[in-house]
């Protein structure tokens, strides 16, 4: 009964992103915030530069121990996040559902993974 409930819930997962529109760059200007306090990682420098789907406007907080950037608005609302998944980056909206898939070239592949 699990194994079918996961099997439906991965379908249609892979449904929905299908039809996803790709990722595209955003001109705007947005605030880049520290990572979130509390984080017990050691503070490393991460290249985020690959992540080219920022909302307009918005506020990003980066999230090193997920590979994950939060979008906010300037009202302090959540707005979303970009994580990378593989060779991929999906962004979700502020409910979880994803809505654009970002493709990384071989050489984004290469930055990211040094």
């Amino acid at each position: 009964m699990k194994q079918a409930g996961l099997l439906a819930g991965t379908g249609m997962m892979l449904m929905g992103v299908a039809g996803l529109a790709p990722a595209q760059a955003d001109e705007a200007d947005s605030v880049v915030r520290k990572p979130m306090p509390g984080s017990s990682l050691p503070r490393v420098h991460a290249d985020y530069s690959m992540f080219h789907f920022v909302p307009r406007g918005d506020e990003v907080t980066v999230q090193p121990e997920r590979n994950r950037l939060l979008f906010r608005k300037k009202s302090g609302q959540p707005d979303g996040y970009g994580e990378r998944r593989g060779a991929a980056i999906v962004y979700y909206d502020s409910s979880g559902k994803p809505v654009r898939i970002q493709r990384l070239t071989p050489e984004e592949l290469d930055r990211m993974n040094q």
